[in-house]
């Protein structure tokens, strides 16, 4: 993409209303508009971005036998009324609306109700399971804090998955999966060294759930965190008696801010029982079926990310989620040796493939400096009257600052993800 044709520009400022890091820096570098408090459209590096974090879950998924669907926004009144959801004395944060044919409908909020009734229609016998479904979907939660960016949103992007099995034993075994696939997930998104696998609170079908939590000075939750064995317990059970069922020791806890980026949980029979989910055993006995759901927010993850790598330069993209792999910056002016040159050079590039976002703007050096700096692509390759001279670029790491000269195949290579 040539930097000139993008219709999104970098400003100096983010709106005066706007206090959390993540948006502000994204509104500042072009990836997001704020419509209004907890509500952001995601603008062309935006959603290159969010697609790319989007694919890498979509991919752990699928690796552990998800099934990709997409269900509606729109919601059942009376479907949720059977599972006790829909008073607003029981859930406070739904958006409902009326239909002018008459009767009341929602904006989901979350999908075990709807999946669960569609499972009814397609699960009858023990060998219909296990079952892992999962979809991409925009939620909608009437929030009072909208006051994180895009990290806590009134409209925002969700994974949710959900396991169907026939007993604890098959439920235990998708549940495990499920947990690995996650910090694979957030490995491979950079965050990895960062999330913690933090005991909650579980409700009433175990004692604990298990959320995903990043360390970061702007989350929301207290976590305590074993470092050696990775793991951390959430403040809200934090307790003697749940720290030995767990093998923790309290002298052992460091006290962490934290950003819950995702979580997994048992459902047992909650959803099941009351909207008929059941299935026939091998001994022609009808039992309901268990279930667990998993989420990951990937709108929360992009804010995330920008909250813990960002610098004071700017945002600082990994490689997995980054709009483009390598920001090629032309110090020359329309018409010469040195923009004719980095043309030539961005036309290779692209005819090889490479991901490559082009600063073909007549701007002062500064000036694309700073903007570069400010979208955070992970490398920076300049291309000015010493590179045109010697087929040699100039090629800055974003993350650690560092500046090596390279030769044409090698920033083929960089551009690309392939070896030299």
């Amino acid at each position: 993409m040539r930097q000139s044709q993008l219709f999104t520009k970098t400003r100096r400022n983010a709106p005066a209303d706007e206090v959390a890091k993540n948006a502000e820096l994204l509104i500042r570098a072009g990836f997001v508009h704020k419509e209004m408090a907890g509500v952001y459209s995601y603008l062309p590096l935006g959603l290159r971005t969010l697609n790319k974090i989007v694919e890498v879950i979509r991919e752990e998924m699928n690796a552990v036998g998800g099934q990709e669907l997409i269900m509606t926004a729109l919601q059942d009144k009376e479907l949720w009324s059977r599972t006790d959801r829909w008073d607003d004395e029981k859930v406070d944060n739904w958006f409902k609306t009326e239909f002018k044919s008459g009767g009341q409908t929602g904006l989901a909020i979350t999908h075990e109700e709807p999946l669960t009734r569609i499972m009814s229609e397609y699960v009858s016998s023990y060998r219909d399971l296990p079952i892992f479904a999962y979809q991409f979907q925009n939620k909608f939660r009437n929030e009072l804090r909208a006051k994180s960016g895009i990290m806590r949103g009134k409209e925002f992007l969700m994974k949710d998955m959900y396991s169907f099995a026939q007993d604890d034993a098959q439920h235990q075994e998708l549940y495990a999966k499920a947990r690995t696939a996650y910090v694979k997930t957030f490995e491979r998104l950079g965050l990895g060294a960062h999330t913690y696998v933090t005991f909650a609170s579980g409700g009433i079908f175990s004692p604990f759930s298990e959320e995903f939590q990043t360390i970061s000075d702007s989350g929301e939750d207290t976590i305590y965190v074993d470092e050696e064995k990775k793991l951390a317990v959430n403040k809200e059970v934090l307790s003697d008696e749940n720290l030995a069922t767990l093998g923790l020791s309290r002298e052992r806890l460091v006290e962490k801010k934290a950003i819950e980026v995702g979580n997994i949980f048992h459902l047992g029979t909650r959803f099941s029982e009351p909207l008929g989910l059941s299935y026939t055993d091998e001994e022609g006995k009808r039992r309901p079926v268990l279930m667990g759901c998993y989420g990951i927010g990937p709108s929360r993850i992009m804010g995330t990310i920008v909250e813990v790598f960002a610098d004071e330069k700017g945002i600082v993209w990994p490689e997995a989620v980054a709009p483009f792999r390598l920001h090629l910056v032309a110090l020359g002016k329309k018409g010469d040796d040195v923009t004719r040159y980095a043309d030539e050079l961005y036309d290779e590039l692209s005819a090889h493939g490479a991901s490559v976002l082009y600063d073909d703007r007549d701007l002062r050096a500064g000036e694309k400096f700073a903007d570069s700096d400010l979208i955070g692509i992970p490398w920076r390759v300049i291309v000015g009257k010493d590179a045109a001279g010697s087929d040699l670029f100039e090629v800055v790491e974003r993350a650690s600052g560092e500046t090596a000269k390279k030769t044409r195949e090698e920033v083929l290579a960089l551009a690309t993800g392939r070896a030299a």
